[in-house]
């Protein structure tokens, strides 16, 4: 799976959330303030058409969007990524991150030594 940029992520999510949209609807789902411009997302959602990560349905020389990707392998492929490349594949090192920057609640804490325990 190809990375993506940090536009075409923000794209991505917009069309996960909407499940299938016309460019002007991805605007109109961005929180970016200005919005930007028609030319500029309708490039990104052509390079993600290129990338694989979404289809298209054409209504003449229009386009209706959807993604050929889930959100969820999406993000598996992301964190084995991020796992892989900045904690060298050790849980230890992730959640001694994650305590360290007070990342975690006490409750989720709790949650998480609970599934441990079920291991």
């Amino acid at each position: 799976m190809e990375p993506l940029t940090k536009a075409e992520e923000r794209v991505m999510q917009a069309l996960w959330d909407l499940k299938t949209a016309f460019v002007k609807d991805v605007i109109a789902k961005l929180t970016d303030e200005p919005k930007p411009p028609y030319n500029t997302i309708s490039s990104v959602v052509r390079q993600l058409e290129k990338k694989g990560y979404v289809g298209y349905k054409a209504y003449g020389k229009t386009y209706e969007y959807f993604p050929l990707i889930t959100k969820s392998a999406y993000r598996k492929n992301a964190f084995f990524k991020l796992f892989t490349n900045y904690f060298d594949h050790s849980a230890e090192a992730l959640l001694s991150f994650m305590v360290k920057e007070k990342s975690l609640t006490a409750k989720e804490l709790k949650e998480i030594k609970k599934l441990i325990d079920k291991q």
